[in-house]
């Protein structure tokens, strides 16, 4: 009798650390610092929001790690979420995925990789959004041509990006001279700790993919918390590093107003002008890497609902080039709602609305756990996510508390999201009798 071919345990400790060091850490660390600076309302407030922002992602990858390895099933939070609430859950979780946290994501990673292009060759500011909307359509046209061409992009990006960070980290931390701790962002009004931890998630954003690959482990039970927590500790080091390299360099007030332009000046500061506007070309090719990145993933998600007739006009989406074999119809979708949302002009409102969003489902997931737990209490289990209870209530509560934030820091925002996500329901129920 045949067996059907299983995922090889080829994934040990080291290499499964460095899947989560390199799915993680990226430009969000370039765009955040002045915005969770102003959030939070000093530095040292700030550094304490970096550091819990990394303990809420290190206790949310740890729970739904579990999911992972009770529900083996392709398809991730979609999988999971199906399995455990539903169909109708798992449908609204991909009908987010592919029209406000895609579409949110790779706008803002546009409206960044403009901000911080336009003064590189000293262009004027107001042709932000035009470059912004040519550079995701270009990047859509790309990967339309083929995978190969994305991914190629994506490989010397990867590259790229680990570079800024460890140098503005190491000769910020050793040049530098200024106050860290107690410095005021300069800003009267702040959005408080919740805000500012909604902006750190943006940057440890990519969590969640390290939990699928529990059944590709050699010692799941073991390695995968262990790979998890250092592959997370190493980015939250690097992270606050950065912060405290900057901090050295810049006061936070100045960060603060400088914005996403932050890293880039003290470079300039580190490295003289030459070195300075290297550096800025490192932080420019991880942005367009990681929008590229984006833009690649997310019309697979379109694709793959259309593909089982779960969007209107899915005979459309669910196509194929004819000689690309890209789903290119999905890829202009995805680019025509990004350009939409460009619209809105601010980076920082789409991520927090992509990061609110798609946190209201992960609490989801952790809610999952226990009641997966309470089903089946004798249920074998490749992996168990380590000091249960605490760890996926730590999830829990930190997810309702940067969510509850959003809601009274930001409603229109909030809401907006919700209303997208909530329209989802007549298009299953509708899609359902059909």
């Amino acid at each position: 009798m045949n067996q059907k071919p299983a995922l090889r345990k080829d994934l040990n400790l080291l290499a499964a650390t460095a899947l989560v060091v390199g799915m993680v850490i990226g430009s969000g660390i370039f765009m955040k610092p002045g915005k969770v600076i102003v959030a939070a309302g000093d530095s040292t407030m700030a550094l304490i929001a970096w550091g819990l922002g990394g303990i809420i992602t290190i206790a949310a990858g740890l729970t739904v790690a579990e999911l992972g390895a009770q529900i083996p099933r392709t398809g991730g939070l979609y999988a999971y979420l199906d399995e455990v609430y539903g169909k109708m859950w798992g449908y609204l979780f991909g009908w987010v995925q592919a029209l406000i946290y895609g579409p949110a994501t790779t706008g803002a990673l546009g409206l960044y990789f403009s901000s911080l292009l336009l003064p590189f060759f000293s262009l004027p500011a107001d042709w932000k959004l035009p470059v912004a909307i040519l550079t995701v359509a270009f990047l859509g046209g790309v990967n339309a041509l083929g995978t190969k061409y994305g991914g190629f992009i994506q490989s010397v990006s990867t590259a790229a990006k680990l570079v800024p960070i460890v140098l503005i980290a190491v000769f910020g931390l050793w040049k530098g001279n200024g106050q860290i701790l107690s410095m005021p962002s300069g800003v009267a009004e702040t959005a408080g700790m919740g805000a500012a931890i909604l902006a750190t998630l943006w940057a440890y954003d990519g969590w969640i993919n390290v939990s699928f690959v529990a059944g590709e482990m050699k010692n799941p039970a073991r390695e995968l918390p262990r790979s998890i927590i250092i592959g997370l500790g190493i980015v939250i080091i690097a992270y606050l590093s950065v912060n405290i390299a900057l901090l050295h360099v810049l006061p936070a007030s100045e960060i603060a107003l400088l914005g996403n332009r932050a890293a880039g000046t003290a470079a300039g500061l580190l490295f003289g002008e030459i070195g300075g506007r290297l550096i800025s070309v490192g932080i420019l090719i991880s942005i367009f890497g990681a929008l590229n990145g984006y833009i690649l993933t997310g019309a697979r998600v379109p694709y793959a609902m259309a593909q089982n007739g779960l969007l209107p006009g899915s005979k459309l989406l669910g196509q194929v080039h004819s000689r690309s074999g890209a789903p290119a119809n999905a890829l202009v979708l995805g680019v025509i709602l990004a350009t939409a949302l460009m619209t809105l002009g601010d980076p920082d409102r789409l991520t927090d609305m992509a990061m609110f969003i798609i946190w209201i489902f992960y609490i989801l997931a952790f809610v999952a756990v226990f009641i997966l737990r309470r089903h089946n209490p004798a249920a074998k289990r490749p992996y168990s996510v380590p000091g249960y209870p605490v760890v996926p209530a730590i999830a829990i509560a930190g997810s309702v508390y940067i969510a509850f934030s959003m809601l009274i820091n930001n409603p229109g925002d909030a809401v907006y999201a919700l209303g997208i996500t909530l329209t989802g329901i007549p298009v299953y129920l509708f899609l359902q009798r059909k």
